[in-house]
């Protein structure tokens, strides 16, 4: 059996202002309503395959939560790093989840913002691998490039045609002249950072390369413990790891490393510009995702998360706008989109972290406007879905419900609200809401007082589900 191990972490700060640390670039629902992350687990989510491995933060367990459910997948495990320690840690981690309950089993390590357009070429290319994997050899997936890009690592993979060969040198990034070289000489691959390996395999790798990293990742799997549908790590621990990649650990060590090189019209979409190249196209090369206009322009990308974007006379432009932030660029920049990103970092820009929307194990909230004193936010209830008994220090709360019905406890007092109705909550009164009914319940609430942030708020009884 093959274990998919799905990689969630990372931010993708290129892919600002819709990309932010709270939900990050494999979240971001830009491919027919799907995610990357989401495309990622159903690629694997066929016969052969288990179900998956998901490793992500602990910042993004909700939303990991909510796109599996919106695709009818229970993962295997969803482990939750309480902070980011590269990839080498999971993927011994995987290795020690897989083999407790198969010691035979196979892993399948997977970023999971990647996009794969041919999802049979590579699914084959997996295929091909196995015997060589269940050999006892670690199998990199190099990609045959399509360009001399500087942005990839490279694999120097030995001359043939068969569909595992042995690596010969891992390359870093290289500079243009070294990257022309290496799509001219024909034995290069980019470095796709996939791979797959025998659980048994990447245990005894790391027990031979890497023994105290072994040891420290063997004492933090020990003091896994669950956590509704999540699986938390002791964070002490964690964050005692080294933060060391894959590549680094392992494969630059390791003797039994072998590259199958594929050609699956794959893309790590690092930048505005790599999501146009992928986006269908007018007459014109414009690409629009929401409501976009585009006028004497020409391969243009606009982006609306709400309302109207029209480009006029312009050419090779992106404009991406949502709720709160606009970005003009031209697509030759997009890599320096990440620049912007560090200066509103250090500025403290919340522009950088919080997206409007944020989901709960409940359901989510979505930030419609804030100021002095006032907060308004849109809520949205699963059926059967409770909030935590709370209440808060500095501020009140108006609640009126626009479609479905909740039940409201106010200081002990229940009752049910439906469509049109409302309700108030003075400040510090113990309160919960919970959706009894078979619809999602949709609701407006508008926050007011002296003091508005979410650490405003004190649990009497978290029975939130």
């Amino acid at each position: 059996m093959i274990f998919p191990c799905i990689l969630s972490g990372g931010v993708g700060s290129r892919l600002w202002p819709l990309s932010r640390t709270d939900r990050p670039k494999q979240f971001l629902p830009l491919f027919d309503g799907m995610s990357l992350f989401q495309k990622t687990c159903r690629r694997v989510n066929h016969p052969g395959f288990s179900a998956p491995i998901v490793i992500g933060s602990n910042n993004h367990r909700f939303l990991i939560g909510e796109q599996l459910s919106e695709l009818d997948i229970a993962a295997n495990a969803i482990v939750l790093e309480p902070v980011g320690r590269n990839t080498a840690p999971p993927a011994l981690m995987a290795a020690l989840i897989a083999a407790e309950t198969d010691p035979e089993a196979l892993i399948l390590l997977l970023p999971s913002d990647h996009l794969i357009g041919k999802e049979d070429v590579f699914l084959e290319a997996v295929t091909a691998a196995e015997v060589a994997a269940r050999a006892g050899e670690i199998v990199t997936f190099g990609i045959t490039p399509t360009e001399p890009n500087t942005g990839y690592g490279y694999i120097k993979v030995a001359a043939g045609d068969a569909p595992v060969r042995k690596v010969d040198a891992f390359v870093e990034k290289p500079n243009l002249a070294r990257a022309e070289s290496f799509v001219k000489d024909g034995g290069y691959v980019w470095n796709a950072g996939i791979f797959l390996y025998s659980a048994k395999t990447m245990i005894d790798a790391f027990k031979k390369y890497q023994p105290k990293l072994y040891q420290d990742i063997v004492a933090v799997m020990k003091s896994r413990h669950s956590d509704l549908d999540f699986t938390r790590l002791d964070a002490a621990g964690f964050e005692q790891l080294e933060n060391i990649s894959i590549d680094y650990a392992i494969m630059e060590n390791a003797q039994n490393v072998v590259c199958a090189p594929v050609a699956p019209d794959w893309d790590d979409l690092g930048s505005w510009s790599a999501i146009w190249t992928v986006l269908e196209k007018d007459e014109n090369g414009n690409s629009g995702l929401g409501d976009a206009r585009f006028l004497d322009s020409k391969d243009c990308l606009a982006y609306a998360e709400q309302g109207l974007v029209s480009v006029i006379g312009l050419d090779d432009v992106m404009v991406i706008a949502t709720g709160d932030s606009v970005l003009v660029a031209h697509k030759d920049k997009a890599q320096d989109v990440k620049t912007i990103v560090e200066q509103l970092k250090a500025e403290g820009r919340d522009e950088v972290n919080r997206h409007p929307r944020a989901y709960k194990p409940w359901g989510y909230t979505e930030r419609i406007n804030a100021g002095d004193r006032f907060a308004v936010q849109s809520m949205m209830i699963k059926p059967g879905k409770r909030l935590s008994l709370q209440s808060h220090l500095h501020r009140a709360e108006h609640w009126v419900v626009v479609s479905g019905t909740v039940e409201i406890t106010i200081n002990g007092e229940k009752r049910l609200l439906t469509e049109n109705q409302s309700a108030y909550v003075p400040l510090g009164a113990q309160h919960t809401l919970h959706n009894p009914g078979k619809i999602p319940v949709q609701m407006i609430e508008v926050q007011s007082g002296t003091y508005l942030d979410e650490d405003d708020i004190l649990r009497h009884s978290d029975t939130s589900q």
